[in-house]
């Protein structure tokens, strides 16, 4: 049952106790919805998806979701005590800020902010080895009106095109595909996708995880421009090209939250 004290003063969002526990959750209405679908997502939470409220039977949706969440409570608390860990993570990294700690390449770096660029110069960024690990530093003018995310994220950006332009050059030819484009972007829900017309897509933050990881997703859209579809075709082709590839995509469903998070400074 909904805990009363804890209702959210936005009216999509509602909370149920499940066991010992009070749980938030959005309720996110959908044309497309035929019925329940719970989701956890890394900035909005816990999501119920139901149909529009005109659709018969789901005016008032909120019984119904109480009794799917409480017959699935283990696995909504699983998920949601799992997300709290990995803001509890990301809120100890400290994000992109003098002494954070973010991620490239699949490694942790510490943040260095030196402002001693000339007035005249954009910011650089130099990544250096030290006995206490590998570190970022960024070089900026006294003045420098961005952010230490902003440069920092501009700078990553650049690395990840260089470093998914030299995965595609590796792998169209032996694949025997050219894509005629290959875009760079910050998608929520996906690492990359690949259209009927050549064009491919890859998320910029592929650069913070392993250079394995993002190789396979390369290679996965690389392939969907010779198979559309998932069947056994496609993964063959996948699987000839990155035989360790479902450890690369494991790796990147759960390291998702932290990827998304990665840039955010916390004080």
């Amino acid at each position: 049952m909904r805990d009363p004290a804890t209702v959210s003063a936005d009216p999509a969002r509602r909370s149920i106790r499940l066991g010992r526990q009070v749980v938030e959750y959005r309720i996110r209405r959908s044309a497309r919805a035929r019925g329940l679908r719970v989701t956890v997502d890394d900035r909005a939470g816990l999501v119920v998806s139901v149909p529009p409220e005109t659709r018969r039977g789901w005016a008032r949706p909120e019984p119904l979701i109480e009794a799917f969440l409480g017959d699935r409570a283990a696995w909504v608390l699983r998920h949601v005590e799992r997300q709290s860990r990995e803001r509890e993570a990301l809120r100890a990294r400290g994000g992109a800020r003098d002494g954070g700690l973010v991620p490239y390449r699949g490694e942790l770096h510490r943040i260095r902010v030196r402002r001693d660029a000339p007035a005249r110069r954009r910011p650089s960024v130099e990544r250096s080895g030290t006995e206490d690990g590998d570190e970022l530093i960024l070089h900026l003018a006294p003045a420098e009106r961005r952010s230490v995310e902003q440069v920092l994220e501009t700078w990553l950006r650049e690395r990840a095109r260089e470093a998914i332009d030299h995965a595609v050059l590796e792998h169209a030819g032996p694949l025997g595909v050219q894509p005629s484009r290959i875009d760079l972007r910050d998608p929520r829900s996906r690492w990359g996708s690949a259209s009927r017309n050549g064009r491919v897509m890859f998320s910029w933050r592929l650069v913070l995880a392993p250079p394995a990881s993002l190789e396979t997703v390369v290679v996965h859209e690389l392939a969907h421009l010779r198979v559309f579809g998932h069947g056994p075709r496609f993964w063959a082709l996948v699987a000839a090209r990155r035989p360790g590839h479902l450890a690369d995509r494991a790796w990147l469903r759960r390291s998702s939250h932290l990827l998304h998070g990665a840039l955010e400074a916390s004080p």
